[in-house]
């Protein structure tokens, strides 16, 4: 009979699922519109480079086969959303889009991959550099959302403020805390204990600004 944890998993893959899906909506609209508008690509930028990263780790962690199962999804369905980002950009973001999904998408993760290989001959030590880098890009991950807080403060609105991305990283966040403490992964718990705190005050905020916004919508 398998372990809690592999159910817990399991479960952790579905909601997973669920938040690499749930920008659809936004890209549908950028599709449509034939524009980014507002939107930020730092979320998707970040998001992409530690699924990235992650599913190396689960690839070469013995046991966190289910980590790279759906981080490797992740970065499939992300990789489609920074596309869809480039082709739609206006002009003048589109050169600074594309160096810094060079940078951080492409050049970074090369480099880690290929620096944890050569500085360590064990892969235990191997697999624990990469869950080190993993968790410290994690965090900057979940706090990407922020990088739409101005354009909310700017407009006035929390249109363009990702809520069910920061919704779902939260019950991400909820379920993969459970898994990691049942596997004993320090690298998991500590990202996703940060991101559990940090997502539930971005999902706050949203609806603290969407309630003093626009009163008269009542």
């Amino acid at each position: 009979m398998a372990e809690p944890s592999f159910y817990i998993g399991v479960i952790g893959n579905v909601i997973s699922v669920l938040v690499f899906l749930s920008p659809v909506e936004t890209f549908w609209k950028i599709v449509k519109r034939r524009s980014t508008e507002e939107y930020k690509s730092l979320p998707y930028i970040c998001t992409l480079l530690g699924s990235s990263l992650w599913t190396y780790y689960g690839i070469v962690t013995p046991g966190e086969y289910l980590v790279s199962t759906v981080n490797g999804f992740g970065a499939f369905v992300e990789t489609i959303y920074v596309s869809l980002f480039l082709f739609y950009a206006p002009r003048h973001l589109k050169l600074n889009t594309i160096i810094v999904v060079a940078m951080l998408n492409v050049f970074f993760p090369i480099v880690a991959i290929v620096a944890t290989r050569s500085a360590f001959e064990d892969e235990k030590m191997r697999s624990q550099s990469i869950g080190f880098i993993s968790a410290g890009l994690n965090i900057i991950m979940y706090g990407s959302p922020l990088s739409a807080m101005k354009t909310v403060v700017t407009t006035k609105s929390v249109k363009y403020m990702p809520f069910w991305l920061s919704f779902f990283l939260f019950l991400n966040g909820a379920i993969w805390a459970v898994y990691a403490s049942l596997q004993h992964d320090v690298f998991l718990l500590c990202l996703i204990v940060f991101g559990f705190g940090h997502t539930q005050k971005n999902k706050t905020r949203k609806l603290n600004e969407s309630i003093s916004i626009d009163p008269m919508s009542l």
